[in-house]
């Protein structure tokens, strides 16, 4: 998946993230319920793509798929070539760590870690050594203002600064994908809006790709494009002109 990052344009032309004929059922007693419906989609590199829909639409299904945390029915996700569907747990772990990043809505940090160390959690599990990792993690939280706040523990900060805190820790390995599971769901409109700006300006400097899913508008508007799932089937796939630039 290097490849994808460091080789010539033809190659960097190429989707990250490919989906292919992709279905999901959930059996339920005597019925079956299909919580998505053939999906087929390509996303680019550095996209700030948004999976959109109303609660029970298949977005979060289709979040689990692209993360490798649930296997299909039929068909598959490849991300960076690789089938991301068929790795077993242990290579689905190694995958994780090496090329993806995660931004939840609860923030997910460990109470017993401070800021610095919570950031620096996924160079610890690649073997980096201390100080590169904890110079690493200090440089992150300079990018997010929280530079006085490193060692400090989430109990003693802000849900934004909490929330700052996982935006850090999901970009420190500077992943090829990072998925964002409505990140501003529990913040203010005013803390929303400066975590979706953070969000954009990573996604720029880093030339990131970004799998942003919400249920809400004023979230969507700030993609490059909008897909949106309507009964696990895609109705909508609309490129659209960011509320705020990532330039």
């Amino acid at each position: 998946m290097d490849t994808i990052r460091s080789g010539p344009p033809a190659e960097r032309m190429r989707p990250v993230i490919e989906v292919r004929n992709l279905r999901k059922e959930y059996p339920t007693g005597d019925e079956t319920v299909v919580a998505l419906k053939r999906i087929n989609l390509n996303i680019m590199r550095g996209e700030l793509c948004c999976i959109f829909g109303a609660s029970g639409s298949g977005k979060s299904t289709l979040l689990n798929q692209l993360a490798g945390m649930e296997k299909p029915t039929r068909g598959g996700v490849m991300i960076g070539g690789i089938p991301v569907s068929r790795l077993n747990e242990d290579q689905l772990t190694a995958f994780r760590q090496k090329h993806l990043g995660f931004v939840f809505q609860s923030y997910n940090l460990l109470p017993s870690l401070t800021a610095a160390e919570n950031v620096a959690l996924p160079l610890l599990f690649r073997g980096v050594p201390k100080n590169v990792r904890e110079a690493a993690a200090k440089n992150m939280l300079r990018r997010v203002g929280l530079e006085s706040r490193q060692d400090h523990y989430p109990s003693q900060m802000s849900g934004g600064q909490q929330q700052r805190t996982g935006i850090a820790r999901a970009f420190i390995t500077h992943p090829d994908v990072v998925f964002a599971d409505e990140p501003t769901g529990n913040l203010d409109s005013h803390t929303t809006a400066e975590i979706m700006q953070m969000i954009c300006s990573f996604s720029h400097a880093f030339h990131e790709t970004i799998v942003l899913v919400s249920h809400d508008p004023e979230m969507a508007a700030y993609a490059d494009r909008i897909i949106t799932l309507v009964d696990g089937e895609i109705v909508s796939d609309k490129k659209n002109t960011p509320s705020i630039s990532k330039h």
